[in-house]
């Protein structure tokens, strides 16, 4: 079984939102930090946003702050990631990943990481 499932992305215009969602099949989902990763053609994988474990601190950077906003259902082991004034810029394959521990800034490397999903913005 895959640990992590993605849902969600798809064709928007520019200013338009997405929902994504990741679903969760690991034991003891309060026990592991949570993060959205993106990965556009020809750049590296980076951050967009992260959640301590249970309901923790959240993390984002400042070219999706204010605009991305991750959160965590752990009556249902599910992690969003809630996407709005969306930019041609934020184009491309978006991932979860999940590392144990309550810290997303641990030092740890993720443990596990979804098989990503596309988001594509029309200008």
């Amino acid at each position: 079984q895959v640990p992590l499932v993605e849902s969600g992305g798809g064709l928007v215009q520019t200013g338009g939102s997405l929902n994504l969602s990741c679903a969760f099949s690991i034991r003891t989902f309060n026990n592991y930090a949570v993060g959205w990763f993106r990965q556009a053609p020809g750049k590296e994988r980076e951050l967009v946003a992260a959640q301590d474990s249970s309901t923790g601190p959240t993390y984002s950077p400042d070219s999706v702050k204010g605009r991305f906003t991750i959160s965590r259902d752990s009556t249902k082991n599910m992690v969003y990631l809630e996407m709005n004034n969306l930019k041609p810029e934020d184009t491309a394959i978006y991932y979860c990943a999940t590392k144990y521990g309550n810290y997303w800034y641990s030092g740890r490397q993720p443990d596990y990481w979804g098989q990503g999903t596309q988001v594509t913005v029309s200008s």
